[in-house]
């Protein structure tokens, strides 16, 4: 399963996948988590199984939903405050629940 984040440039979500591949490890979950740029959405949608995207894009929610939706590829907004505290268990979660 891929896990892909996406942020303003791809560099703000590097700790959280790191805390989200530590979660996974002690799951023994077999999973691929990255992070890329928002712009880079229409690339990323070709191998994701699940997106989510930083609670600082959200203002791209409509187009971002709508390019997803499109993939059939489930999408959503990372929590605020898992995103902020890097809760990698629960961004996990969060990816997990949407498929």
């Amino acid at each position: 399963m891929k896990i892909t984040l996406l942020c303003a440039l791809g560099m703000s979500t590097s700790l959280l996948v790191e805390r989200m591949k530590e979660a996974a490890g002690k799951r023994e979950l077999d999973v691929e988590i990255e992070a890329h740029s928002v712009d880079d959405i229409d690339e990323q949608l070709k191998s994701a199984d699940v997106v989510l995207i930083g609670p600082q894009i959200r203002y791209k929610k409509n187009e971002l939903f709508k390019k997803a939706d499109s993939a059939k590829v489930p999408i959503d907004i990372i929590e605020m405050r898992a995103y902020g505290t890097t809760d990698g268990e629960k961004v996990l979660d969060q990816a997990l629940g949407l498929i």
